[in-house]
């Protein structure tokens, strides 16, 4: 499976944003309601579910939205890519 791709983007009073948590928690639920209506037989999808659930849960989460919304405060735009190869998931960063 490739990367998984989240663009947090900063809220204004104008512009509602979303942070790294809240984009990988609608993937999740989006990815969930696929397989559900697929009747989980698509490993691809099962994949990225279980990708999306280890982020949530690992404590790399949490750094990795602060460090986030750090960068946005500064007016940078950040790029989060999430792989999952061995059994836990790896992060690449940019900004």
């Amino acid at each position: 499976m490739g990367f998984i791709d989240f663009e947090p983007k900063y809220s204004t009073g104008d512009i509602p944003g979303k942070c790294i948590r809240c984009l990988a928690e609608e993937e999740l639920d989006n990815c969930l309601l696929q397989l559900l209506s697929e009747g989980g037989d698509n490993k691809e999808l099962q994949e990225k579910f279980d990708m999306l659930v280890a982020f949530l849960n690992s404590p790399e989460s949490e750094r990795l939205r602060n460090k986030a919304e750090e960068y946005l405060a500064q007016g940078k735009q950040v790029t989060l890519k999430i792989n999952f190869q061995s059994g836990k998931p790896e992060y690449e960063e940019s900004k």
